[in-house]
């Protein structure tokens, strides 16, 4: 017999991982499975994670077979999670993440709620990834616009998506929740023996709409710091380095780079607390713009106490005052930002009140326990109505 779920949580994300995404499911999927008292989390695996795993009430099954086009791995994925889906007879909620699990479970007979939540859209997304001709572009809008409309509950990071699926996609606004991402303030940890005693730092994905490669042309003009050190921490594997490797030396600062890969949490907070400043540097494009975000680093870094420089862009207002928990610039601008790291390097004092405002902003507003009790809140009013 087919073991059955109180509720179900479905991501097209593998898990767990160094992304910002994975932690973004464990606490949205832990709250679920703490609201129904038990659930399965459905995700990708690799060849290093088990197929099958058990965690007190909570059951993870990965969809593990490694198909290299990622449209054919994610209809199987959807495949295999809709024959999954079809054996449950208890379901009570279904929470969702993206478009391949939302057709999975978007059954006409269905006799649970569905909640969607929209962090991304592939439409686009995909073709900063990859070259896709405009009919299949037009046929994934499509999909999209099938489960937005479709499902019972929209969840966003941003008022910046909110605003897309209102307006481009004619969702109505009943059905749309904004929850940001959240945060937990560390325990203070003690500075890592090989940091040098000054660096700036950046941490997450070498997506090209993060910025990277403003961050390394704005470094590039702060050289007259010869004790300067930019820190990377990146969250894919290290060939996705390669070309910011060779524009750092062609810059003529690559011995002034220190590079880390995939770091475990605590060893990332490590860095981040004892960093002078994180610089978020995201590009001014269809991602960030129309689409939008809620970066986690930025909330990260605020409650490491270390100050943030981000790009002045509408998803980073929503979080960050100019001036009072934070540094804006304009996007795209390298030499702006150069400026803007050096000012708040040279007032530290300017710079020390930002990280105090930041600190108190993120444990009144935006810990993981007020985005929990927002998104349980959320399952209760679609469960007991």
């Amino acid at each position: 017999m087919t073991h059955q779920y109180p509720s179900l949580y479905a991501a097209f994300d593998l898990y767990p991982s160094s992304k910002g995404a994975a932690t973004h499911i464990y606490y949205f999927s832990q709250t679920l499975f703490q609201t129904y008292k038990g659930g399965l989390l459905y995700v990708l695996g690799n060849e290093l994670l088990p197929k099958w795993q058990q965690e007190d009430t909570v059951n993870i099954r990965r969809f593990n077979s490694s198909i290299p086009n990622y449209l054919d791995r994610a209809n199987q994925y959807g495949a295999s999670l809709q024959q999954l889906v079809r054996q449950q007879q208890n379901l009570q909620l279904v929470h969702i993440r993206d478009i391949w699990s939302a057709l999975a479970v978007l059954d006409a007979n269905r006799n649970y709620p569905v909640l969607f939540e929209v962090n991304a859209l592939p439409s686009i997304e995909l073709p900063y990834h990859y070259q896709l001709p405009q009919t299949l572009l037009d046929k994934i809008i499509q999909l999209e616009s099938f489960c937005l409309k479709e499902a019972d509950q929209i969840v966003v990071p941003s008022k910046v998506i909110e605003k897309y699926v209102l307006e481009k996609r004619q969702v109505e606004q009943q059905k749309i929740k904004v929850i940001t991402n959240g945060t937990n303030i560390p325990a203070s940890l003690p500075k890592p023996p090989e940091a040098p005693e000054k660096y700036i730092i950046y941490f997450g994905a070498l997506q090209t709409w993060q910025g990277v490669d403003d961050l390394l042309k704005a470094f590039a003009g702060l050289q007259d710091w010869e004790d300067l050190y930019l820190v990377i921490c990146c969250s894919n594997k290290q060939r996705y380095a390669k070309p910011f490797l060779k524009l750092a030396e062609k810059l003529g600062i690559g011995d002034k780079i220190i590079w880390h890969y995939q770091l475990s949490k605590v060893k990332l907070h490590n860095w981040v607390q004892h960093a002078l400043l994180s610089v978020a540097p995201l590009k001014a494009n269809s991602r960030n713009i129309e689409q939008g975000c809620s970066p986690l680093k930025i909330f990260e870094s605020m409650a490491c106490g270390t100050a943030v420089v981000a790009s002045n862009l509408a998803v980073t207002r929503e979080i960050i005052t100019d001036g009072q928990t934070g540094h804006l610039v304009r996007p795209e601008r390298p030499a702006e930002l150069s400026v803007a790291i050096r000012y708040l390097l040279e007032e530290t004092a300017h710079r020390k009140a930002i990280e105090e405002n930041a600190l108190a902003l993120i444990s009144i507003q935006h810990l993981w326990k007020h985005k929990q009790k927002d998104l349980s809140f959320t399952y209760l009013s679609l469960t007991n109505t």
